[in-house]
């Protein structure tokens, strides 16, 4: 049986190891110690925040190389990912022996997301992606989360092992990556049976977070009242608002909260103008309070590690869900208003800091994919040196 081998490090840097049998054949390791208005805001972007990589010479990736291959397969389905107003705010480079994920911070949401928190999350989700597309292929990687204190921006590297091939245990989800959506609206009225709960819940266990389904109709009354409360919080915000807006596109653009092409002008006024967090709020609380199962992932932390083990820890439980017949529906609103939070953290038990709030249920019908931009937009190569 595959055995995954965790080495953290407290805050002093001293290592901490423990083994979970039966988990996926990869290691993660701790560090070591040595277009529109607010879319694109006056923050540092990946590249120019860099520290200690003289030496290094980035370079657009060209995706014809035979010997990129291998990483830009895994990378096309690492992008499958889930992310804060598709933002999709990942970069990957590329060197002969691994691919590194750094965050694209110019593709930040500072009024929704001032700490980049969600942005750390939707990072993590690629990477568990990437680990599925490698297990399916029978690639060993080695995983390394936070490898330098000194490049914030630089989130993880996932260094090739060379040994045999190896089907982890992610292998199987392999099929859900392209099958998994973000499901806004209601859920067919079926319940989710045990069994299929408790393998989410196992799911984000095995990758460091907890998750709570919401059982108590009077928990779930509670939470849907403070994702009403959020949305009025937020949509009374003209900053928040035209983030919102900023993130509303066609399709065509490739990333952003899809609109047709013809309405886009018109969505983003309404998006900027108009106060419309009673409407909303009353329509989310609906759709919350008739969610299956509401469920919240939580971390005992709240740092860049908690963050990416949760967003490792969210896509497992997707895909497991979506392997299931499941889609998810996301009410982050309580988490991402920072008075509301600690008052969700008081509806789950057992303590911790709640990252995500969301619904599992069966859809009622098929919704499109969300777009992708190409990967060769996300991609870079090093040229020389070593991250």
């Amino acid at each position: 049986m595959a055995v995954r081998v965790y080495r953290l490090s407290d805050e002093d840097g001293n290592g901490l190891k423990c083994d979970l049998s039966g988990c996926p054949s990869d290691s993660i390791r701790g560090p070591r110690k040595e277009e529109d208005e607010l879319s694109s805001p006056v923050r540092r972007g990946p590249i120019g925040r860099l520290k200690g990589n003289r030496g290094i010479r980035f370079t657009r990736m060209d995706t014809s190389k035979g010997r990129n291959e291998r990483a830009l397969a895994l990378i096309a389905e690492a992008v499958l990912a889930p992310s804060s107003h598709n933002t999709q705010p990942w970069l990957f480079r590329i060197s002969e022996s691994a691919i590194d994920l750094y965050a694209d911070r110019s593709r930040a949401l500072p009024i929704n997301d001032p700490d980049d928190r969600e942005l750390t999350i939707s990072c993590g989700c690629a990477l568990m992606n990437l680990r599925v597309a490698a297990a399916v292929r029978g690639e060993v990687l080695q995983i390394e989360l936070l490898p330098s204190r000194n490049v914030p921006d630089w989130l993880a590297r996932a260094s090739f092992c060379d040994q045999p091939r190896v089907f982890g245990s992610e292998a199987g989800l392999a099929d859900s990556l392209a099958r998994r959506r973000t499901y806004r609206k209601r859920f067919a009225a079926k319940a989710v049976d045990s069994t299929t709960r408790d393998r989410m819940v196992s799911a984000a266990k095995a990758e460091g977070a907890l998750l709570r389904p919401l059982l108590s109709e009077s928990v779930r009354g509670q939470a849907a009242s403070l994702v009403a409360a959020g949305d009025a919080i937020q949509w009374g915000d003209p900053d928040w608002r035209r983030e919102l807006a900023a993130w509303m596109r066609p399709r065509h653009r490739g990333d952003g909260l899809t609109v047709p092409a013809l309405a886009a002008p018109v969505t983003r006024w309404v998006g900027r103008h108009l106060a419309m967090g009673r409407s909303v709020g009353a329509k989310n609380r609906k759709r919350m309070e008739a969610a299956p199962l509401p469920a919240v992932l939580g971390t005992d932390g709240d740092g860049p590690r908690d963050w990416l083990l949760a967003g490792q820890a969210l896509q497992h439980a997707l895909l497991v869900a979506t392997w299931h017949g499941l889609q998810a529906s996301y009410f982050n609103q309580p988490i991402e208003v920072t008075d509301l939070r600690p008052r969700l953290a008081q509806l789950v038990e057992g303590g911790g800091f709640p990252q995500i709030l969301l619904g599992f249920g069966r859809p009622i019908e098929t919704v499109p994919a969300s777009p992708r931009r190409p990967v060769g937009e996300v991609v870079e190569s090093v040229e020389s040196g070593q991250c």
